[in-house]
């Protein structure tokens, strides 16, 4: 009897360009959207639910907001260090 494993056992679960997770989410925000959009004729959840599908699309295992995330985590949430150090500014003479 022969088994057939995924190259990647530990690769998180994915639907077309996105993750099982991000479905779920798109599709409680798109269902939140049309009774928004039903009851008071607002388009904000429609357009806050399009651009989180957007920004949630994988490609080689990267989205955008991940590149986002990352960005302003690097930029303004993570304290960076810079070590400076003075080298011997004397030109090395040898003749």
């Amino acid at each position: 009897m022969e088994y057939m494993y995924p190259d990647n056992l530990k690769a998180k679960a994915v639907l077309w360009l996105w993750e099982l997770r991000d479905i779920g989410i798109i599709s409680i925000g798109l269902l939140i959207s049309v009774f928004a959009l039903a009851q008071t004729g607002c388009l904000f959840p429609m357009v806050i639910t399009a651009v989180y599908t957007f920004l949630s699309i994988r490609v080689e295992d990267v989205s955008i907001l991940d590149f986002i995330k990352n960005a302003v985590a690097y930029f303004f949430l993570k304290p960076q260090q810079y070590k400076w150090s003075q080298r011997d500014t004397e030109p090395n003479m040898c003749f």
